[in-house]
């Protein structure tokens, strides 16, 4: 059966994990969910065997388990987007939830095994209907939650990266939406089917796929920005600069002024945006400014982000030599790797964002 085969990956994926070295905190939370859906794939194939009626003490300790999912998805997000709360125990709390369920089945784990077995066959009877109600209804709403959470974390991320790098053709993070897109397709069943069959068969698949995606991930960012030098560590976090920052920072309208002239003279004048890799950090350090400072001028009297303040001087710098008639002779995508551009990609994509045209259509003007 279909949770048969998720079952055996989510122990393998976990086994893989488990000797995995030098694992980030983004392993290690995969490899807690992995198991916690091992678990609960091994629960549901007992429960349909009838199999663990012959286990009476383990009746009962699965019914908290969906309230773990919505919560993984969201460690894992965080994880690898490095947006986890500085103080780490308030991840505890998100947790609550499962513990309460946890305390509250307590009596129910000391009952005889036969009165167990009785009640769990009626789906909880009427002593713990209100109890199962709750738990249902925590469980949707749970699920809704943190996948809409897990949305705006992803948004968030992407704002920080175009804050942060002129190339982001390399930064890819479309597996992990396809995740978060994943368990909002198994919350979807959940809520109009709630046909068990279709739920684990649908939770299967979902752990087939987090292992595939989970294993075949790249660190997101290979450099951390610090102050004022490039640093090559694996995943270090970025910083994230925000515009509710600015109103604190020190940096007077004067100063950035000043600053935005010096950036714009380095800009013109030495064409550092031909360094395809170029970051925050890195131009920063030429102006010897902070990483935070410069990001302020570029979205203040620039009035755009890191990486479309590079990119628009490529597309510039692009137009001046495809234009040069010396220049024929070379193909356009020699010119845009001249220019600074990494990929054909990400070049023709922002040359007609900027332009309204392919660059074969300005060419032929």
């Amino acid at each position: 059966m279909l949770f048969i085969a998720g079952l055996s990956i989510a122990l393998f994926i976990s086994a893989l994990l488990l000797v995995k070295k030098n694992k980030s905190s983004s392993d290690y939370f995969l490899f807690v969910w992995m198991l916690l859906n091992s678990c609960h794939l091994a629960f549901h194939y007992l429960s349909v065997t009838e199999m663990l009626y012959d286990y009476p003490s383990l009746l009962g300790i699965q019914l908290p388990f969906p309230l773990f999912q919505g919560v993984m998805l969201y460690f894992y997000v965080c994880a690898v987007t490095n947006q986890c709360p500085k103080k780490r125990w308030h991840l505890l709390l998100h947790l609550l939830p499962a513990i309460l369920a946890y305390v509250y089945l307590i009596g129910f784990f000391f009952l005889p095994a036969s009165e167990k077995i009785e009640i769990f066959k009626m789906r909880g009877g009427e002593e713990y209907f209100v109890f199962m109600s709750i738990l249902q209804l925590a469980v949707l709403i749970s699920g809704v939650i943190y996948i809409i959470w897990c949305s705006w974390l992803l948004i968030k991320h992407k704002r920080n990266i175009r804050s942060q790098f002129s190339d982001i053709e390399e930064i890819n993070l479309s597996w992990l939406q396809f995740l978060v897109g994943g368990l909002g397709v198994v919350w979807t069943l959940v809520i109009f089917t709630m046909n068990d069959q279709i739920i684990y068969q649908a939770v299967a698949v979902f752990v087939i796929l987090i292992g595939f995606f989970g294993v075949q991930q790249k660190n997101i960012f290979n450099q951390q920005i610090s102050e004022n030098t490039k640093d090559t560590r694996v995943n270090a976090p970025v910083k994230k600069v925000e515009k509710e920052k600015y109103q604190n920072s020190g940096l007077s309208k004067e100063h950035a002024e000043e600053h935005f002239k010096e950036l714009t003279k380095l800009m013109q004048a030495d064409q550092v945006y031909k360094d395809a890799s170029l970051s925050l950090g890195e131009l920063a350090s030429m102006l010897d400014l902070h990483p935070n400072y410069l990001s302020q001028i570029i979205n203040e009297e620039g009035g755009q982000s890191f990486y479309d303040f590079v990119n628009g001087y490529r597309v510039e710098a692009f137009k001046k030599m495809a234009l040069d008639e010396s220049n024929a002779k070379y193909t356009l995508m020699t010119l845009a790797f001249e220019c600074g551009f990494n990929s054909k990609s990400s070049f023709n994509r922002y040359f007609k964002k900027i332009t309204g045209q392919t660059p074969s259509q300005f060419t032929k003007k």
